[in-house]
């Protein structure tokens, strides 16, 4: 009973980390499906592993991943923490 309570919490803790990243933000250059190249500089998120986001997303946060889109990609990660952006990876790519 106790790893089914604590099943049901975790899924619920990630449901709300997950809900916490605005997607609608992130698909208006990357796509409904996460298949284009942002601005044609990107690499496709939909052909990234769930860890290549999540590394991604925490590298913009904190300056140490990026390229010409770096500056722009900060700023739409910087107000989200780390576990933010580690369940929102997992509801993208492979």
């Amino acid at each position: 009973m106790k790893k089914m309570v604590m099943s049901i919490v975790a899924i619920g803790a990630t449901t709300v980390l997950m809900a916490a990243v605005n997607a609608g933000a992130c698909t208006g250059c990357h796509g409904a499906d996460w298949s284009k190249a942002a601005l044609g500089k990107s690499k496709v998120v939909s052909e990234m592993s769930h860890a290549d986001i999540a590394t991604s997303l925490k590298g913009y946060k904190d300056g140490s991943y990026g390229g010409a889109m770096k500056g722009m990609m900060k700023g739409q990660v910087a107000k989200y923490s780390d576990a933010e952006l580690d369940a929102f990876s997992l509801t993208i790519g492979k």
